[in-house]
């Protein structure tokens, strides 16, 4: 019972093998029992197949430890997070992989503020998964399960504010993904005035993340510029990120989204602090345009929580990752791709000039991820071949790039990203480097990917 574990995103699985309906009860169970009799928890579900059938589980673990359940049906993830905050609830509960392919499916906590649930809550679920149930509620303290779809309507209120110029005049295409905002976000768009068209919005259960959405961006670029939209969206599976499109079919991902709201706002002397958390992955292009306009930019660990967590700490009010996952701190504490889009078509409107162009802006740096696949992650980094690899290619790269080299939190991979000002000098160092990682770890290359203009790690 106890296979899956909370990974940082909550956990995943094949639906019905590996994350079965069984597993999903006690998970239900053990949150309740960590919450306490008389809570309340809301829960959302992206389009998958297998959505209901895992969270009528987690609903029936809840109520069984005493815990109320409301269910909003199709939600995105950042109408969750607000509305668990917005109504007071104990606890919310995404059902829901993300960008993973539809066999998938996830179970994601949020706690009262709408952030992801601490680490040691998910470690005492953890154990409590595991371990012996205890005396169960029965009459009337058996919480009950009731269906509130209408909640919905306060979340996209909520958005509605976040764009006071409205978005008369702008043509927007959406890639809905098939998934958790293929309803809502067309909808939020035309209620400010847009004009919509739609692609990847008649989802089956089956067809989310099939070739379209924000981790597909090829589909928004092609059809944004087939249409010819002042701007594309795409959002993921759940809808907690958004990658854009110009007319001319060019990618916008999350650093140059961040390099514009925050030069705008900065312009505008609304940017306190002039500071922008990004991770180690952001663009060195992105980071020397931020300091042109006088913003810091602050990088942490790959990750929407190490992000979230800087941000707190520094009163930042946006972070985010290549990916699109953003955070606008006043708008909540975690990644909405609704409210990313809002932001960025704001701006647009204010500007009062086109999204393409904007990017000539700044300039990527030329950025390459290298992924070796190693029989072991322990002491990659100690024989000495690799040792002088990673000190030279520093070395050369000085202050004109950058090395983040680290090891795969989930598979035996190391992830050597090279960044440098002259693709030439990019590729030699990264060359010598999986070379070293060849000859004195037997690595073989995985995957080799050109991050310049896509959407990181």
């Amino acid at each position: 019972m106890n296979h899956l574990k909370f990974g940082t995103d909550g956990v995943r699985g094949v639906a019905n093998t590996e994350l079965t309906p069984e597993f999903a009860f006690r998970l239900g169970l053990a949150a309740g029992e960590a919450l306490g009799r008389g809570s309340r928890a809301l829960m959302g579900r992206d389009t998958r197949k297998s959505g209901s059938m895992l969270g009528a589980a987690v609903a029936a673990g809840l109520c069984s430890a005493g815990v109320d359940v409301t269910t909003l049906g199709v939600a995105p993830t950042g109408a969750i997070s607000a509305l668990t905050r917005m109504e007071e609830y104990h606890l919310g509960v995404v059902i829901s992989a993300s960008h993973n392919p539809a066999p998938d499916n996830g179970i994601k906590l949020l706690a009262q503020d709408g952030r992801k649930v601490s680490a040691e809550f998910e470690k005492g679920v953890q154990e409590r998964i595991s371990g012996d149930v205890g005396d169960r509620p029965s009459g009337v303290m058996v919480g009950e399960i009731h269906a509130r779809p209408e909640l919905l309507e306060r979340y996209m209120t909520m958005l509605e504010t976040i764009v006071p110029e409205r978005l008369e005049g702008l043509k927007v295409a959406v890639d809905g993904s098939q998934g958790a905002g293929f309803e809502l976000g067309p909808e939020i768009f035309r209620r400010l005035g847009a004009e919509v068209i739609e692609t990847a919005t008649t989802p089956d259960g089956l067809n989310i993340n099939q070739g379209c959405g924000a981790t597909h961006p090829a589909n928004i670029q092609k059809f944004a510029h087939e249409v010819q939209a002042d701007v594309g969206v795409a959002f993921d599976g759940d809808a907690d990120r958004a990658i854009f499109s110009d007319s001319q079919g060019e990618l916008i991902n999350g650093d140059r989204t961040l390099g514009i709201w925050a030069a705008h706002w900065k312009s505008h002397h609304q940017l306190q602090p002039a500071v922008v958390v990004g991770t180690v992955m952001s663009n060195g292009g992105f980071e020397e345009y931020l300091s042109q306009n006088g913003v810091q930019l602050e990088r942490t660990p790959v990750g929407d929580k190490y992000v979230s967590a800087r941000m707190t700490e520094l009163g930042a009010l946006v972070g985010g990752e290549q990916s699109g996952h953003l955070i606008f701190i006043e708008r909540g504490p975690t990644g909405d791709g609704l409210i990313t889009a809002l932001e960025l078509l704001r701006v647009l409107k204010r500007e009062g000039r086109p999204l393409s162009s904007m990017m000539n802006d700044f300039k990527n740096w030329p950025q390459l991820l290298v992924n070796v696949g190693l029989r072991s992650r322990d002491g990659w980094d100690q024989g000495p071949l690799v040792q002088q690899a990673l000190a030279e290619g520093a070395a050369r790269l000085g202050s004109s790039g950058r090395l983040v080299v680290r090891p795969s939190g989930t598979q035996p991979m190391v992830r050597v990203m090279v960044e440098a000002k002259d693709e030439a000098l990019r590729d030699e160092i990264a060359e010598s480097i999986v070379s070293a990682m060849a000859q004195e770890l037997g690595g073989t290359i995985y995957s080799r990917v050109d991050l310049t203009h896509a959407l990181g790690d």
